[in-house]
């Protein structure tokens, strides 16, 4: 739980995350990525921008944050 919490606090505005599950009604699968734009309630959400490879924006998505993580060397 405490790694949760650690990995929580991490993710900042501008940051870029992994989408941890499908989400059919945005044309979204897990492992995409995208950028946070606005973090709510101090990381217990954030307002998600995710892309085409070109730029185009596919879904702006508000999410929970077990449904994302951010992305590591890993």
């Amino acid at each position: 739980m405490a790694e949760a919490a650690r990995l929580i606090a991490m993710i900042q505005e501008l940051d870029r995350v992994i989408l941890t599950r499908n989400l059919p009604e945005h044309s979204l699968e897990g492992g995409d990525r995208g950028t946070v734009f606005l973090v709510h309630q101090g990381g217990k959400g954030y307002e998600v921008e995710f892309l085409t490879l070109d730029g185009e924006t596919v879904a702006i998505v508000s999410l929970h944050s077990i449904q994302v993580r951010p992305i590591g060397r890993k």
